[in-house]
C-alpha cells in the first residue's frame, strides 16, 4: 500500500488527478508506514504538534512493587518521527524492570523498528534519553521516599 501511495504521490498524473496538502504529502510519501501509523494512532499518551525545531519529549512510568514498569505515558512536542518514537517506547518499556531491562532499549533499535531515515535519528536518541530520564526520576523519588520513611521511624 505504501508503494502505491508513493507512486501516486510522485507520479505527474497523480498530481493532476488529486492534489495533496503538504501534511498529506509528507505523511504519505516521506515517512515509513510504521512512523505514519504511530503518528496517526499514538499509543499511551497525548500529543502536541510543534512545527518548529527543538523536539521535546516527556516520558512518565508507573512501576509496581516488584520494580516492573506497568504503564507508560508520553507528551511530545515535535515531528511525526518524534511522536512515533515516543509511542513505540511506551509499548516497549511496559513489563520491563527498572533496574536493567528498560535501560537495554537503544536508539538504534527504535530507529530500526520505525525505519527512520538518517535525518530523523535524533528522534530515536531523544526517546532513549527520555527512558533514562524517567528511570533516573523514579530512582530519585524512591530515595526520597526511603529517607522520609527513615525519618518517620526515628
Amino acid at each position: 500500500m505504501a508503494g502505491t501511495v508513493a507512486n501516486k504521490c510522485l507520479s505527474p498524473l497523480g498530481f493532476l488527478t488529486r492534489r495533496l496538502s503538504a501534511p498529506e504529502f509528507i505523511t504519505q510519501c516521506c515517512y515509513h508506514k510504521k512512523v505514519v501509523d504511530h503518528y496517526e494512532n499514538p499509543r499511551n499518551g497525548p500529543v502536541w504538534w510543534c512545527s518548529a525545531c527543538g523536539d521535546v519529549m516527556k516520558l512518565q512510568i508507573e512501576v509496581d512493587e516488584q520494580g516492573k514498569i506497568v504503564n507508560a505515558r508520553f507528551k511530545t512536542f515535535g515531528c511525526g518521527s518524534a511522536i512515533a518514537s515516543s509511542s513505540l517506547v511506551t509499548e516497549w518499556v511496559k513489563g520491563k524492570s527498572v533496574r536493567d531491562e528498560a535501560l537495554m532499549i537503544r536508539n538504534t533499535d527504535i530507529a530500526k523498528e520505525l525505519s527512520l531515515p538518517p535525518v530523523k535519528l535524533h528522534c530515536s536518541m531523544l526517546a532513549e534519553d527520555a527512558i533514562k530520564a524517567a528511570l533516573a526520576d523514579y530512582r530519585l523519588k524512591q530515595q526520597d521516599d526511603q529517607q522520609e520513611a527513615a525519618r518517620a521511624n526515628i
